[in-house]
């Protein structure tokens, strides 16, 4: 897989699938997953359909740059956040979602394509909403998945899911692997899967493994704030798609991310959780299928 400098500095590692001369659409992962956990048989059938697929690693995760330089204490920058010193807090985070954002146009530039197709999951998600909210002009579709708006009054986690997504992950690669299972509290219900879990945590494992740079994304995630007055401004033709079995970001956040943004159009999935079963993809590629045609509908 080859590397591009998306930014001085930052090098960023990406797949493409399909033709070039189709549509691009732009995969944005979501908090400290790597690119692969866009499932190559995804990425190829959405290939299928006639676009030109771009995965990548998030910096600080996968074999993109990682911001060594910077530690972060992630209980230290938690405790600063939850006393309100949000000063503290600030000083620890080397780059907002605003930077990510920035990475992921810089690859584009890099890979010479002017206007693409965003879709982002998760913190990726809200990635691709930056995107489309700092630079507009280059973004032809955003699809919005299990993700929110940066407002606390929505898309929150339950406590149950809270408590997994806070709790470090074994060191050795065996825990590891073991401990994806805990990912089961905000998976599909019906087709959640440990043995899918595991296999991807095995493959992260052996292929990135790297656990400093959560707490710097997590720091991005958290500093950048609501985008509510930003979204309600967005003119990008919009898809919302999430899981109405999703503890890890609560349904509330796409429904919310919906109502903001004029024209958007809301997919909830009955069996959706914070994951994209493979049962599911035929729904999901249809909808971007859909949605990102030359033809589709503008706001």
């Amino acid at each position: 897989m080859p590397l591009a400098e998306a930014l001085p500095g930052v090098s960023i590692e990406y797949e493409t699938f399909g033709d070039p001369s189709d549509p691009p659409v732009l995969l944005v992962m979501g908090f400290s997953a790597q690119m692969i956990a866009w499932h190559e048989d995804f990425c190829r059938t959405l290939a299928e359909r006639g676009r030109y697929v771009i995965r990548y690693d998030n910096r600080d995760c996968g074999l993109s740059t990682k911001f060594d330089e910077h530690p972060v204490d992630t209980g230290r920058f938690i405790d600063a956040v939850s006393s309100g010193d949000i000063p503290s807090a600030l000083a620890m985070a080397p780059y907002t979602l605003q930077d990510m954002a920035d990475d992921g146009l810089g690859l584009l530039t890099a890979l010479g394509i002017e206007r693409v197709h965003v879709v982002g999951t998760s913190m990726g998600g809200m990635i691709a909403q930056t995107m489309a909210i700092s630079r507009p002009e280059r973004v032809l579709t955003l699809t919005s998945m299990m993700s929110s708006t940066g407002e606390p009054d929505y898309g929150q986690p339950s406590p149950e899911a809270q408590a997994v997504v806070s709790s470090p992950k074994p060191s050795d690669r065996e825990g590891y692997i073991a401990a994806a299972e805990r990912d089961l509290v905000w998976a599909s219900k019906r087709y959640g899967n440990a043995a899918v879990l595991r296999e991807l945590a095995a493959r992260s494992y052996d292929r990135a493994h790297y656990p400093a740079g959560v707490g710097r994304q997590l720091a991005a995630m958290i500093l950048s704030g609501p985008r509510t007055d930003a979204l309600r401004g967005l003119r990008v033709p919009t898809l919302v798609i999430h899981g109405l079995d999703d503890t890890l970001t609560d349904p509330s956040g796409g429904r919310r991310t919906a109502e903001l943004v004029p024209g958007a159009k809301l997919l909830l999935l009955a069996d959706m959780g914070h994951d994209r079963p493979r049962e599911l993809w035929p729904e999901i590629i249809d909808a971007l299928e859909t949605h990102t045609r030359a033809d589709a509908d503008t706001p």
